[in-house]
């Protein structure tokens, strides 16, 4: 299975590849066209002009612009003793290193060398001719030491303006002037299909150009709840992080940020920061030293199509609102767990992970419009957008009586919640549930000690609640369930009858 992978800077592995020269390839297109009735056709449709003429030609980009893209040295000094791998060894080689220096993967020491120091290469590029340099904040974030490397060999130490890890970016500056800049484009001008190069030090090679095409935009990881990925086939290697990625015209589109990749290299699939959204990171960080967003106080999941039939939606759309965080935005506007936000701001809602993107976007006090759909019917709601703390996992405060119960037509057995049950899982009301048999509460992945918060969108506050609901549903259908599972709240959909 693959992993997202940062890129930074392991082992190298060398390979060829060949190719037919343009001519040969444009002879071939012409030979196969004539004898092809079918491609004849279908370039009459298309007026007689092929929809694609060519491969192009980068030499002019890159002469022009590769001066402006500069490769970044860190080094992070670490304390030995805080090395699980030092607390391994025997106590008299542990005062050993720690009175000469090395030690487990250090120069000198077993498997590496220096004095704990860690080291890492990635690329940047100049942004303007004073000095500031945009690069990836996994490349500098926790360095002691940086150095920019730029192309005509000079060497400048860089201080860390500021960073926000929340979009992987970092903004540092060399003393310098009169420096190459690179141009700056428009992500939101970007098409799937087109055209994009990068260049970068994959495994530390200088330099390096790299060219594909726009695979996706608009891209969700895992993890990145506000970026909206470039994802491309262009080459991206370990040491490319925090490298400019351009379009034709040779202006900086996106920034090279991740892979997938099952090896640890390029397997096809790279992703980059888009350059409108880390131009706005770099005025923040220019004026205030860091990064504001946008915040409801939602915890939200996707919608498929179990969820959809027993939210009344025609199709899967939106995002569900599992949770709603005491004293948060959301709270003001009225938003309740249930609810499925349908659209933000005048756009529409296809997938859950665009509403992190767009409230991000906001500043702190802009007023916002929210349609959602709440027991089948459309509402439209105003919320004024907070900022996003630091610890946006905030919780939420504040059971019933009887005793336990046997399984049921859902297969659950259930008891009250203690006031200390339900404030360890953080949530506000519930039952505790004690069994799970055959059933389509343990088909819809039930377990024994999640709290069912809610059945059926009502809450539940007692045993007795539950037992009157559970008679209420009907026969066949699906249902939502409201689980709070370790402080996390998730809808399941409870398929009924089958």
């Amino acid at each position: 299975m693959g992993t997202l992978s940062k890129c930074l800077l392991p082992l190298v592995m060398l390979g060829l590849l060949a190719g037919c020269g343009q001519d040969q390839d444009q002879a071939d297109k012409q030979s196969g066209a004539a004898n092809n009735p079918q491609a004849q056709q279908s370039d009459a449709d298309n007026g007689g002009e092929q929809l694609v003429t060519g491969l192009p030609d980068f030499t002019a980009l890159v002469k022009k612009e590769a001066p402006a893209v500069v490769n970044i040295s860190t080094v992070t000094h670490r304390d030995q003793s805080d090395d699980p791998r030092m607390q391994e060894l025997p106590e008299m080689l542990r005062r050993f290193f720690d009175e000469f220096g090395g030690g487990p993967g250090a120069p000198g020491g077993p498997g590496g060398g220096g004095r704990g120091d860690m080291e890492s290469l990635g690329s940047g590029f100049i942004i303007s001719s004073d000095g500031y340099v945009l690069t990836n904040y996994h490349v500098v974030g926790e360095a002691d030491e940086i150095v920019v490397r730029l192309q005509d060999r000079r060497e400048l130490d860089a201080e860390l303006v500021g960073s926000d890890p929340q979009s992987d970016l970092a903004l540092i500056k060399v003393e310098a002037s009169d420096l190459p800049v690179v141009d700056i484009g428009s992500s939101e001008d970007l098409n799937v299909g087109e055209w994009v190069l990068a260049i970068g030090a994959p495994f530390g090679f200088d330099s390096s150009v790299t060219a594909g095409i726009v695979s996706a935009k608009g891209r969700s990881l895992p993890s990145d709840n506000y970026v909206p990925f470039i994802q491309t086939d262009v080459a991206i290697n370990p040491g490319n992080s925090g490298g400019p990625l351009f379009n034709l015209k040779g202006q900086v589109v996106g920034i090279n940020s991740q892979i997938v990749s099952r090896s640890g290299g390029y397997m096809g699939l790279s992703f980059a920061i888009p350059i409108d959204l880390a131009m706005d990171v770099v005025d923040q960080l220019k004026e205030n030293g860091e990064v504001s967003r946008g915040w409801l106080g939602v915890l939200i999941q996707e919608v498929d199509r179990d969820l959809a039939e027993s939210f009344g939606l025609d199709k899967p759309m939106g995002a569900l609102v599992a949770q709603v965080q005491d004293g948060s935005p959301a709270a003001k506007a009225g938003l309740r767990a249930g609810d499925v936000i349908i659209a933000f701001n005048g756009k529409d809602i296809q997938r859950s992970a665009q509403l992190p993107k767009w409230v991000g976007a906001l500043k702190a006090g802009t007023e916002a419009e929210m349609t959602v759909v709440r027991d089948g019917d459309e509402k439209t709601l105003e919320v004024t957008v907070g900022e996003l703390p630091d610890d946006p996992q905030q919780a939420m405060n504040q059971g019933g009586k009887g005793g336990p119960q046997g399984a049921d037509r859902l297969g659950l057995s259930v008891r009250a919640a203690s006031p200390a049950e339900l404030s360890r899982v953080e949530a506000a009301n519930g039952v505790m549930i004690t069994g799970v048999e055959d059933g389509a509460a343990g088909r819809a992945g039930l377990r024994r000690g999640d709290v069912l918060v809610s059945l059926n969108g009502e809450d539940l506050k007692s045993p007795k609640d539950y037992r009157r609901i559970v008679e209420e549903l009907p026969e066949k259908g699906s249902v939502p369930a409201l689980v709070n599972r370790g402080g996390n709240a998730r809808f399941l959909a409870l398929k009924l009858g089958d």
